[in-house]
Order: C-alpha cells, then structure tokens, then sequence
C-alpha cells in the first residue's frame, strides 16, 4: 500500500513480539522481528524504517543503549516499551532520546495509534528551507547550514531549531519548544529534554563555526531564544 510503513520490532519475548507486530500490522505497518538489540543494531545499517519499537530489558546491549546510538546517527523515531513505569525509568528513556514511552501491560490498539503519530509527525513538512542570517535549516533534509558547513540533525533537533528560527529574539519556553520538538508540553521530565536538544545543537553549531553555539542564548528557569544580533 502506499502508506505503509516499515516498523523494526526489538524484544527478546517471542509473545510480546507477536503482540507489537499484530498490533503494528493492523495499522498498515510492515514489521521486522529482531530478538536482540545487536541484530537491530546491524539491520539498521542496511535498512532505514521510520519507527523502532524498542523493549528497555534486553540480554546484551540494552534498549536505552541502542536508542542512544540510533540517535546519535539517525532521526528515526523510536518507541520504548518496558514494564517498568516509575518516573525514573521513564526520564532516562527520554534522556535517551526516545519520542514515546509504552509500559507494559499496554492495549495494543494504543501502541498502534502511537506509533502512528510518531511516524506522521515525522514526515517531511511542506516548509523545505528557512534562512536567518548564516544560518539556513533545510526540512528536507533534517538539517542545518551554517556558512558553508552542513550540520546533521536529529528530527527532534531540527524541529526545537526551526521553532527558534522561526521567532529570532523572542524567548521561548520550556513547554513551547517541547510542543514544538516532540508534540506534547507535559512530557515527563521535558524540561530535561529541551536542555538536552539544545545542548546538542549548539555544541554542534560550535563543531562547525566556533563560537556560533551562542546564537541559541539561555533565558534561566523558563527558556531559550535565538539572538539575531549572532546569527
């Protein structure tokens, strides 16, 4: 179908992988059954889905690992799914980077639903380019320009980026920018979250032009802006 969807399934339970699939299927999606977090890991490199539904507890390299390494090279969503649910648990998924947390026991229609959303928020937005002084992002390719040196953005990065561009010298708060990256502004621990996006993306702006991390300038205890005056 045209809208289908490739989802990369990762859990070391043959039943719990029969569920996510089932549910993911009567969805549209295709799915890949991997049993480990290594074989995901490998696959990834082959084949690029558009969601990763990714159990926490896993023998090896663990769920929180393998979502860290897929967001460090890639901005496919990724949906954890464990059966521990206290806050704590919940906060290092995040700091992670994961877009969503499932905890088991979970109705599957639910999970389908999200993942549904993850993926459309997601795709590609009918804005390809925004240009603000040196700094031009580019929706089409999930990332930025800054002079003449390109900068790789996770879909997170770019979406917190392109909200600040978007008003230049206009504080933005904490909750704006977690709307504005994952879709929601009362995620657990999203404050955490933005500080986290931010960090990456001036340390990146600075990987590429020293010093052009200051552009993004802190406003303490309620958020950031992007200062025109260094752009």
């Amino acid at each position: 179908m045209a809208d289908e969807h490739l989802a990369f399934v990762v859990d070391d339970e043959p039943a719990m992988l029969d569920i996510m699939t089932f549910a993911l299927e009567t969805q549209g999606f295709r799915c890949e059954e991997f049993r480990s977090a290594e074989a995901a890991w490998v696959a990834l490199h082959r084949t690029r889905p558009d969601l990763v539904v990714l159990d926490v507890m896993l023998p090896g390299m663990s769920g929180l690992t393998l979502c860290s390494r897929i967001r460090a090279t890639s901005d496919v969503p990724v949906m954890l799914v464990t059966a521990k649910g206290e806050p704590a648990e919940r906060i290092a998924g995040f700091e992670a980077d994961a877009e969503d947390y499932v905890v088991k026991p979970f109705h599957p229609r639910e999970l389908a639903l999200r993942a549904q959303r993850l993926v459309r928020r997601h795709e590609p937005t009918g804005v390809v380019q925004t240009e603000f002084g040196m700094l031009r992002i580019d929706a089409s390719g999930i990332e930025a320009q800054l002079g003449t040196e390109r900068i790789a953005l996770t879909g997170n990065e770019y979406k917190v980026l392109a909200a600040l561009v978007a008003e230049p010298n206009v504080t933005i708060d904490f909750r704006g920018l977690l709307i504005a990256g994952w879709g929601d502004g009362d995620r657990l621990g999203g404050r955490e979250m933005v500080k986290t996006a931010v960090y990456r993306l001036r340390h990146k702006l600075d990987a590429a032009v020293p010093d052009s991390g200051r552009v993004i300038e802190s406003v303490r205890g309620f958020g950031y802006l992007l200062r025109a005056d260094a752009a």
